[in-house]
């Protein structure tokens, strides 16, 4: 067993190194605060001595470390933790569209795992899996006790490996779903035409490239579209969001100028401001941006963005909240730390964090049914109506709609395009 002062002294190395590493322009503290720094970092070596003595089973000193330290940064808020080399690799496999896994956004919520959103075709979206749900058990073991970490790292394995999961829905009884692990191949943006000239874009998360995604899928459907463009559907239903840097790029392809978003630290002058470039790619179109509760992050700040510039009109429920910039910094022993630095703050100044993006509309998922009047009469019904001479033309405008009909059935889509049809006649475009 290792000395108690030489634990101190590793544990004092380790923590002054690691504050000189993020602190070195600060200036140094006061003597009684150094004092009582100190006092709590043989506090620390006491308290990790006596558990390597005591606990019930062997443990290892980068075990009781590197909980530690998660557990420091944890208990900050939900999205600050510790990324041993392992959850580092993994975090910049999902950021690049590929990884594996079963397809869901989590966070932690109460001590158990919270969905915040399923990935599109994934294990947890073919599913069902939905966002709110909550996971109390892996395989049977419960979640509470475990990091938001452990519970990924136990949900992770081998492709082809299966997991059962206990999920707690709201009015519904606990149950439990067996998923197969896949490689996750995301494709973080399907294009559509809707009716022949509205272009629906699915963003399911901002991952590299997105905005050249976009930019690609606009200008294939100018060409495809059997008219000039209406007008455009972004949909980031059930988008946890991702980098930075593409939610600004996306923004930017529909705003001519004016900031996007705004991140804001403990210290004003770290305030950083980005700002649209490139122009319009549409030059007006109109814009409905879909968003509901499974919608975070940089999600949020497009729908924001869109918003406050009156540049789109945003519908469907209010998105997640996650209004918090996490900085990954890269460490010495191959991990990383990710901690919350900063606030995001759409142009306006509203903060997302916690209260999420109102929609303009207010749409809930819904199922309809077509009412059919079996004994109403019109005008061609009669045997001696007059021939309307423009059939022909009516008849051509009828044919440009898309063939595969089965989208009409989401509610929240079909009110879109409807949407972007009512937005199209007042536009300079029509």
């Amino acid at each position: 067993m290792k000395d108690l002062t030489m634990i101190k002294k590793q544990v004092t190395i380790l923590l002054a190194a690691f504050s000189f590493s993020f602190s070195a322009s600060a200036v140094a503290a006061p003597a009684a605060s150094e004092a009582d720094t100190y006092a709590l970092l043989n506090l620390f070596g006491e308290v990790m001595e006596r558990t390597k003595a005591a606990y019930v089973e062997e443990i290892s000193d980068q075990k009781l470390i590197e909980s530690a330290i998660n557990g420091m940064l944890t208990s900050l808020d939900p999205h600050s933790s510790y990324l041993d080399s392992k959850d580092f690799k993994y975090m910049n496999e999902q950021t690049s569209g590929k990884f594996g896994g079963l397809g869901i956004e989590i966070t932690m919520e109460q001590g158990v795992v919270k969905i915040v959103s399923p990935i599109d075709d994934t294990p947890a979206f073919r599913a069902g899996l939905k966002p709110g749900d909550y996971i109390t058990n892996i395989d049977g073991e419960t979640i509470i006790g475990m990091t938001l970490n452990e519970a990924v790292d136990k949900m992770r394995g081998k492709p082809g490996t299966k997991v059962k999961l206990t999920i707690r829905r709201i009015n519904e009884k606990p149950f439990d779903i067996t998923l197969k692990r896949e490689e996750i191949k995301t494709q973080s943006v399907k294009s559509e035409l809707k009716d022949g000239n509205i272009l629906y874009l699915r963003i399911s998360s901002f991952s590299e490239d997105v905005a050249e995604d976009i930019k690609k899928a606009y200008t294939k459907a100018q060409k495809s579209a059997s008219t000039p463009l209406k007008g455009i559907v972004l949909d980031v239903r059930n988008n946890p969001g991702g980098l930075l840097d593409q939610a600004v790029a996306v923004s930017s392809l529909f705003l001519d100028k004016g900031e996007v978003v705004s991140t804001r630290s403990r210290s004003e002058e770290d305030t950083l401001r980005y700002s649209a470039k490139g122009g319009d790619i549409t030059s007006g179109l109109p814009i409905v941006v879909i968003i509901n509760n499974g919608s975070a992050s940089a999600s949020e700040i497009v729908a924001g963005a869109l918003q406050d510039h009156k540049r789109a009109v945003v519908i469907g429920e209010k998105s997640f909240g996650k209004g918090s910039v996490q900085t990954v910094i890269p460490l010495g022993n191959g991990g990383a730390m990710r901690v919350t630095t900063a606030r995001y703050y759409t142009p306006s100044g509203r903060s997302i964090q916690a209260t999420g993006i109102e929609p303009d509309i207010i749409v809930h998922p819904a199922k309809l049914e077509e009412y059919t009047d079996e004994y109403g009469f019109s005008e061609a019904e009669y045997t001696n109506a007059l021939k309307n001479e423009t059939l022909k033309s009516i008849a051509k405008e009828a044919g440009k709609k898309d063939d595969d009909q089965s989208w009409r059935k989401d509610y929240q889509l079909l009110r879109a395009v409807d949407l972007v049809k009512g937005l199209n006649v007042y536009s300079p475009h029509h």
